[in-house]
């Protein structure tokens, strides 16, 4: 499902701007749902990447600025 080595995919969060870091996150969700063993392993470990890049830009506001914008874009 993800090609990138973990830690190439580390390394790209930091310049996406906040879209592509939200959009990113809500794909690995989608995934997460659809993956079994390892892979879903690989998935979540991604998940918590992405989690990590937002928290970093986003201190003490845990995952709000996600909600806020998933519930602006209901498709993604």
């Amino acid at each position: 499902m993800h090609q990138e080595p973990i830690d190439s995919f580390a390394d790209a969060l930091e310049p996406m701007t906040e879209d592509e870091v939200f959009s990113l996150l809500s794909r690995l969700e989608r995934d997460s749902e659809k993956a079994e063993g390892e892979e879903r392993d690989e998935v979540m470990a991604r998940i918590t990447l992405v989690t990590e890049e937002i928290e970093r830009r986003y201190p003490g506001q845990v995952l709000a600025p996600y909600r806020a914008w998933k519930s602006r874009d209901p498709l993604a």
